[in-house]
Order: C-alpha cells, then sequence, then structure tokens
C-alpha cells in the first residue's frame, strides 16, 4: 500500500497542476465495457493508477438514468466464458443484500429507501428521489429479510419464508454464534438465531441506534462481523453530496463504526467515506476493504468509485478532499465534522474518534465514476480458482453520466501481498438492453457454500448464480 501512495501523490500532484491527463482516453465506453490491460494504469478513473481530469462543477447534475423495465422471461445476464448464470431465486421485492448462513439457507433483505416524510434535502435530494424512482428504486419498501433454501442443493432454491417482517429499511446483515445482527436504515438490530428455523417473530433488540435524520441521502447501512476480534463494522454514508446540509448533519456519517460485542462501546473505526457499502475482509491478510460510492457533480468521470483498503483511524478525505491529495474546489477549506459526544445516537457509549486526520489515505483502486460500486466479496474458494483471493464487486450504474457505466459485476485481481492488481474482468455483464433501459441492477454479492457466486438483482427481483 505503501508503494501506490507514493506514487499516486507525485502522479496526482501532475494532474492537479493539469499536466499528465489526456482526456482523450476514457475507459467510460459503452455500458459493461471495462478498461482493458493496456489501459489499466492510464484509464480515467480506472485501476491502480487512474488518470483524472480537471474537475467541472456542475450546478445540476447530468440526468441520464435507465429506465428500469425488468427481466424478460427468456432472457438472463450474459457470464464471461466458461462461466454460467441461472436464477436461484426469482420473483422477489427488490432484493438488496445477501448472507449465507452456516447451514446453507441464504437470506436475502428485501428493502428499498424509507420514506422521508416531509424531511428537506434540497434541490438534489428532490431530484435524486425522481430519478431513482425512474431507474426502479424510492419504492414503498418490502421492510422485509427472506430465507432462501436449496433443499436438494440443485442451485435453485426450492423454499421461500419470510424470515423476519416489519423492519425499517433493513440492509446489512452479519451472523455471530447465536445471534443474528441486522442493521435497519436506523439502528442495528439483535435476534436470537436457532439454526434451521424459518420464521423469527420475537423483536429484535436495539444494539446500536445509527444518525437517520432527514433526507436520509444513504439510507442503506452495511454490517461486517470481524469474528477474531469480537466486533461489529458499521457503516453509514453521509447525508449529503459534499456536506452542503451542514456539518451537523453529518455526525456519525460518512464513516466506518467499530462495535465491541463483549461491551457494546462504539467509536468511528475509518472516516471521510462519502458512501461505504460493502465491506469484506481479505481472505490472507484480514484486513478490511470496503467499496465507496465517491461524490457527483464534477463531471463525467470524476469522482471515480473506489475499493479501498481501511485501518483504525484512517481518513479518506470526504467532503474536502478526493482521491486522497485533490482539494474539491466546492467545499471550504475549513469545513469539518462537529467533534463531540454523539450519545443522542445510541444508548452505547458512543464517541468520536477526534478531528479529521492531517494526513488523507488514498484509494488502492479505482472502480469508474458513478458506477455506483455496492457489492464486495472475497474468493476463497476452490471451486473457481481463476477468482482465488480476489474481490467480486457489484455496480449497480450510473445515473448522471453518459455514456452509463457501472450495471455488471467485476473481478478485481488481487496479489500475494493482498493488495489489488492489473485489470477488472467482467463476470457477469448484459444488464442493459440495446435501448440502453436496464433489465436488472446488480447489488450485493456473496459466495455460497458451493462456491458458487450469488448476485442481488433489485431492478429484476432475482438472484442470480454464477458457477463454472
Amino acid at each position: 500500500m505503501k508503494s501506490a501512495t507514493l506514487f499516486g501523490v507525485g502522479c496526482l500532484w501532475l494532474l492537479a497542476t493539469g499536466c499528465a491527463v489526456n482526456s482523450a482516453t476514457s475507459s467510460g465506453g459503452p455500458a459493461d465495457r471495462v478498461a482493458p490491460e493496456s489501459e489499466v494504469t492510464s484509464a480515467l478513473g480506472w485501476g491502480v493508477k487512474p488518470l483524472l481530469p480537471a474537475p467541472q462543477p456542475q450546478t445540476l447534475p447530468k440526468l441520464k438514468p435507465a429506465k428500469a423495465i425488468g427481466w424478460p422471461q427468456d432472457q438472463s445476464p450474459t457470464a464471461m466464458t466458461g462461466f454460467k448464470v441461472t436464477r436461484f431465486a426469482a420473483g422477489l421485492d427488490h432484493p438488496r443484500w445477501l448472507l449465507v448462513l452456516p447451514n446453507g439457507d441464504v437470506l436475502v433483505a428485501e428493502s428499498d429507501a424509507p420514506d422521508r416524510g416531509s424531511a428537506r434535502g434540497g434541490l438534489m435530494s428532490w431530484i435524486a428521489k425522481r430519478v431513482m424512482r425512474y431507474a426502479g428504486s424510492s419504492l414503498p419498501s418490502a421492510n422485509r429479510i427472506s430465507l432462501l433454501r436449496d433443499v436438494d442443493e440443485d442451485g435453485v432454491a426450492d423454499l421461500k419464508f419470510a424470515f423476519i417482517e416489519n423492519l425499517n429499511s433493513p440492509f446489512g446483515m452479519a451472523l455471530y454464534e447465536n445471534v443474528l445482527f441486522v442493521a435497519n436504515t436506523d439502528a442495528v438490530l439483535a435476534f436470537d438465531y436457532v439454526e434451521g428455523r424459518t420464521r423469527i417473530d420475537a423483536p429484535g433488540r436495539v444494539l446500536l441506534a445509527l444518525p437517520a435524520q432527514g433526507p436520509n441521502s444513504h439510507w442503506t447501512k452495511n454490517l461486517l462481523l470481524d469474528a477474531k476480534a469480537n466486533r461489529l463494522f458499521v457503516a453509514v454514508g453521509s447525508n449529503s453530496n459534499i456536506g452542503e446540509l451542514g456539518a451537523a448533519q453529518e455526525v456519525g456519517r460518512a464513516a466506518i463504526w467499530a462495535v465491541d460485542l463483549e461491551t457494546l462501546d462504539a467509536e468511528i473505526y475509518a472516516r471521510g467515506l462519502r458512501n461505504p457499502v460493502g465491506m469484506a475482509q481479505h481472505p490472507k491478510t484480514g484486513a478490511l476493504w470496503t467499496v465507496v460510492n465517491e461524490r457527483d457533480q464534477l463531471g463525467d468521470d470524476l469522482v471515480p468509485d473506489y475499493l479501498g483498503e481501511v485501518a483504525q483511524g484512517d481518513d479518506y478525505g470526504w467532503p474536502t478532499r478526493y482521491w486522497g491529495v485533490l482539494r474539491d474546489p466546492r467545499v471550504p477549506e475549513d469545513w469539518s465534522e462537529v467533534v463531540g459526544s454523539a450519545d443522542n445516537l445510541s444508548g452505547a457509549a458512543m464517541r468520536q474518534a477526534g478531528a479529521p486526520s492531517p494526513s488523507i489515505r488514498i484509494p488502492a483502486y479505482a472502480l469508474g465514476a458513478h458506477t455506483a460500486s455496492l457489492g464486495l466479496a472475497f474468493y476463497a474458494n476452490e471451486a473457481m480458482p481463476a477468482f482465488q483471493s480476489g474481490a467480486i464487486i457489484g455496480q449497480h450504474g450510473s445515473w448522471n453520466r453518459e455514456p452509463k457505466s457501472g450495471y455488471q459485476v467485476l473481478f478485481v485481481p488481487f496479489d500475494t501481498s493482498g493488495q489489488p492488481v492489473g485489470a477488472p474482468l467482467p463476470i457477469l455483464t448484459g444488464f442493459l438492453d440495446a435501448q440502453g433501459r436496464a433489465m436488472g441492477r446488480p447489488v450485493g454479492v456473496v459466495i455460497d457454500q458451493s462456491g458458487s457466486i450469488l448476485v442481488a438483482d433489485d431492478v429484476g427481483g432475482v438472484v442470480w448464480r454464477v458457477s463454472p
């Protein structure tokens, strides 16, 4: 990581002064296109050494969403050569996130944004809500976690059960011994879990309250269990694009929290992450990684979403900085998070981790601008050796870029030291039809017990299964 960081400082200094920017070089071709190996160190917004153009601030975002239409009966995404894709489950209500249980059952969070009521989020919030409705979101949330069971182990779920109902825009899930944690948009809940049961009726216990004040722009809250350290990571996105609603609206946000499962104390583990969603630990190094949705309205090729390693105390710079050292010209230098007690957010002993760090960490790998990279899982199974120890990433797809970007599931290879390297490979493509409409949009990704990749497709209402 150190060598990549040192390179980034020198390279980005040139970019920031207007040098070494080849505006004709772009990975932003048709949707589903991924930068080839020859472009991986010179593509706009892709790879370990991305080129970044000069910022072009926009008063209003470019509105180019893909209209959501769902899948025709006889169509499915396209798997890369040597692999096949099948429907593991269909007929789901906006499936967003997945968790594989020890007995092989699969939990799926069927969820959408909460009703924001009269909360005001400014013009951007108003625009985003309408764009998301067109793109297949902002619909009434099912507020349910369903359990899928493949009885005969043929790669198709035979049974579906309403496992937990009456939740509040649920998203992340994690199992710790006999306790199932579920992240609602406003709290982490704990449920007693018994393996094999198909329903939980008892209400969840509040483990940790989460910031969810209006407009609650990034409503998804994700979870990851770090069993070795006996802690739970909680990812909380910002409440705005670049902090335009004020620092008070961002207390406890744009951060990953760590909860000690013995004491229930919670603290900010890392900050400056605009919208960290997918989290995973590398199977060899044990390091925490996340995929982050970066800011909008700086141009078609800024700012790239990214894959980043996260250590305690890290600061990734949002909102004043992007890609480590580059200043966002729209954000005042003295913008800072309100530091102080956050006890109003939880009965647990939550505390801020102090003022933003003077040292901003540079991301490890750029994933393209506006790709909405959400899902993240590391592959650690012998079924598909080509993916060993690399990252599987679900890209939900752009709504403010032309041509469209994302709308695919990618593989990012890692080297033996546990760092990303080389060009990304498309595992699953074809989510857009010939007219650029979205038949599906991938979100969460997990590896099942057979080593197959499961992909939650919220627009299609499907969980796809990729296997050899």
